[in-house]
């Protein structure tokens, strides 16, 4: 074969290459109209969003505020040591902490170290 038509097959090449990157592109930019279709007809069979006055509103009593206390660990009694039978799952605690006996709130006195437990020389 001569120069040229290597060139000529290299230029076709091309062409092809060109060709199926133009065909790939239409291929994602139909999907993308169809997947698009596709969620338009699916929020048309959704129902209707609430209105302005269907709406939360706040309670007439004004907004609920946090509520501060002190927790102490609800810890799991240690079964083997009293010999008596395991705990069931339903005989737990919902959560890890309950409420403190003494809600008294530490307090920080003058000429004390800086912050609880700071590993400070405390009262000087």
């Amino acid at each position: 074969m001569s120069m040229a038509a290597y060139e000529v097959l290299a230029a076709s090449q091309h062409v092809w290459n060109v060709f199926a990157a133009f065909v790939g592109g239409l291929v994602v930019a139909g999907a993308l109209i169809w997947a698009v279709r596709i969620g338009m007809r699916y929020m048309d069979q959704e129902e209707p969003r609430p209105r302005a006055d269907e709406q939360p509103r706040l309670p007439d009593g004004g907004a609920v505020h946090e509520l501060r206390e002190m927790r102490e660990p609800d810890e799991i009694p240690d079964m083997s040591k009293t010999g008596s039978r395991r705990l069931m799952p339903y005989e737990l605690h919902h959560a890890a902490s309950r409420t403190g006996k003494d809600q008294n709130r530490k307090r920080w006195l003058p000429g004390s170290s800086g912050a609880f437990g700071s590993g400070g020389p405390g009262h000087v």
